[in-house]
């Protein structure tokens, strides 16, 4: 990941529209969904400040976009809005299913030099990419969810520092700038720092108000990572929400601190993760949405606002698959000998 200050300029265009130019692209292109310009948000000038520098020495973004959900036909106009308008971290993973899309987009419009590319990806644990993930140890091969003859899911048993191994030889090859690690304990930090000759720059987990990870986000800080929170608002489109669940964008509290503000609930939900130096990756194809999320850092939430939203934390995990057995469901994942969320933090 690399942060590319953007540049205020004006491009006056040949049917009068006017966008922002920036040196980021090779190119002036039209929008890949409508063929014109106008599908472009306003572009904003991020200041120096909103960003945090990776122990590598790469400055890392504080928002970036989500494209977890974000379908193919879809997720390549996300992307070009999101550039336009600012952003220079985008977060994605194979399993998502959309990346060859996004792939296809920066080949388009920005080049093919790897030092121009705000890349985060996601990968299983017998894949080699950007970040290991924890919840993924599973079978080989090009099912992303394969399942045992009985309908259970079909894991692999490697040991993820091997795979930390591996991910370091590509950073030694000069593939990847960074490396980190999604959905790990304290625990499992510990025992890949233990052995590591390249030490993780960045642990992804889901954090949000009512999901705070005070604890390891403090023991990420005592060793140097920097923390990304994805489902920053509470991921409520995904195909698993329960009827009865807490609504983190509903909630009063919230709604109140964004009032005052003149700001949107979600952008008081961002602003709280950058005011405390954790990366935000919200996932967005609206593009009023995508600008809106960019906009967190003219404003400042008070010492007893933050108080107030760190008083909603009641430990609620959105993002945990689960399966039915019998009349009921259950995590997914949970008796693998390495599923990290059985350990207090």
């Amino acid at each position: 990941m690399r942060y590319l200050p953007t540049q205020a300029r004006q491009l006056r265009l040949p049917n009068h529209e006017t966008v922002a130019r920036d040196p980021f692209f090779r190119k002036q292109s039209a929008c890949p969904v409508t063929g014109g310009i106008s599908c472009f948000a306003v572009q904003i000038k991020m200041a120096t400040s909103d960003y945090v520098m990776l122990h590598t020495g790469q400055k890392m973004p504080l928002i970036g976009l989500g494209t977890w959900k974000s379908a193919p036909g879809e997720v390549k106009a996300a992307v070009w809005n999101a550039v336009k308008t600012g952003y220079r971290h985008i977060d994605c993973a194979a399993v998502y299913n959309n990346e060859a899309e996004i792939g296809e987009f920066f080949k388009e419009h920005v080049g093919t030099d790897k030092n121009h590319k705000p890349l985060g990806g996601r990968c299983a644990t017998n894949n080699l990419d950007y970040k290991l993930t924890m919840e993924q140890r599973l079978r080989r091969g090009d099912i992303a969810f394969p399942k045992n003859p009985d309908g259970t899911i079909s894991y692999d048993f490697i040991d993820y520092k091997e795979t930390w191994k591996a991910m370091e030889t590509l950073v030694r090859k000069g593939l990847v700038k960074a490396i980190g690690l999604s959905n790990f304990n304290s625990r499992q930090i510990d025992d890949i720092i233990s052995t590591a000759t390249i030490k993780p720059a960045v642990l992804q987990i889901e954090c949000h108000p009512y999901l705070a990870q005070n604890e390891l986000i403090g023991h990420c800080q005592k060793h140097g990572l920097v923390v990304t929170a994805y489902s920053p608002l509470g991921s409520s489109d995904r195909l698993w929400k329960a009827p009865d669940e807490p609504m983190l964008l509903e909630d009063t509290n919230i709604k109140a601190i964004a009032e005052k503000h003149g700001k949107s609930p979600a952008q008081v939900l961002l602003r709280w993760q950058v005011q405390r130096g954790v990366v935000a990756i919200p996932k967005s194809v609206n593009p009023a949405r995508i600008a809106q999320n960019l906009q967190v850092f003219d404003f400042t939430l008070t010492e007893d606002e933050m108080k107030r939203i760190g008083t909603l934390n009641r430990n609620w995990r959105y993002i945990v698959p689960k399966i039915k057995v019998g009349n009921e469901f259950v995590h997914r994942d949970a008796q693998h000998p390495y599923y990290p969320f059985n350990d207090p933090y």
